[in-house]
């Protein structure tokens, strides 16, 4: 790769500094001290996105800056506290937009390693949240990294200028790290010349 990686991060929640934002911003600054340029949506953009709608063809400002930097990364992360046992709302409603890099010619996150990490009060809502973004990164034919990570915000796992407190986060962000980097550099020094493969539907079924 001539260029630098490119890595977007979106996630987050509606309260700034979440625990799930500074879980976010720790991957992608690691990512920007190897080299990457990175690009965070963070709870304050997500919230200005419009409900999705594939029949409705305009796209705000903030839309079409998101599936822009999408197009360009090389790897993604996605960060999401659990909400009840699931993906919140805010981080689900962005990762929808992704239908519109349908007819790319790497369409949807193909040929993307995607990082994934989810929070929650507790280990059953985290876990169930983790388990939610690996099966719909696989939907949007990313890949996930071997590593997602769970983390439970009953336990402080930060401090408020984002400096991580608890050595088992750090380790596991590390890894998460670790394997984005890992597969990009693969991906781009050994596969950069072969054309993703195009399916016969889209991952929500339409043909």
């Amino acid at each position: 790769m001539t260029r630098a990686p490119h890595v977007v991060g979106l996630g987050g929640t509606t309260r700034a500094g979440s625990s799930t934002e500074l879980a976010l911003r720790h991957v992608l600054f690691a990512c920007e001290r190897r080299g990457a340029t990175i690009r965070l949506f963070s709870g304050a953009e997500l919230e200005t996105l419009p409900l999705y709608a594939p029949e409705r063809p305009d796209r705000t400002e903030g839309a079409m800056t998101l599936i822009a930097e999408l197009r360009r990364a090389d790897a993604v992360v996605l960060a999401s506290s659990s909400y009840h046992g699931a993906v919140a709302g805010l981080v689900k409603n962005a990762i929808d937009y992704v239908q519109d890099m349908a007819d790319d010619a790497r369409p949807y996150l193909s040929d993307r390693p995607v990082g994934c990490i989810a929070t929650g009060a507790g280990w059953q809502g985290a876990v169930a949240t983790l388990g939610q973004l690996r099966t719909i990164v696989h939907a949007l034919r990313g890949w996930p990294t071997p590593l997602g990570v769970a983390i439970n915000t009953v336990d402080r796992s930060f401090a408020p200028d984002g400096e991580i407190l608890d050595a088992k986060v750090a380790v596991q962000l590390g890894l998460l790290v670790d394997d984005l980097s890992r597969f990009v550099a693969r991906w781009n020094s050994t596969n950069a010349a072969v054309p993703a493969a195009r399916g016969p539907s889209d991952p929500n079924g339409r043909a």
